[in-house]
């Protein structure tokens, strides 16, 4: 993974408690749980990533699966 440098400045008051809730020994690390938090609660929000979470491209159904469908009419589908 590449990591990326920031000079950020933010509430005081916020990252302490943020530091004490999450008890990381880093604020890279804090950051790091901060980031994918945000992500993860963004994806489980969208309805359309859940629906392909729940059902994915391979998983077939009555009309096959998306995945052959999309491999025939496009050959780099995915």
């Amino acid at each position: 993974m590449a990591r990326v440098a920031l000079n950020i400045t933010v509430d005081g008051d916020l990252l302490r408690q943020a530091r004490e809730c999450a008890g990381t020994p880093s604020d890279p690390e804090l950051l790091d749980q901060a980031l994918a938090a945000l992500i993860a609660q963004s994806e489980k929000s969208d309805p359309d990533v859940r629906a392909w979470q729940d059902n994915p491209l391979d998983a077939p159904d009555a009309w096959g699966d998306l995945a052959s469908w999309g491999r025939a009419v496009h050959p780099q589908f995915r």
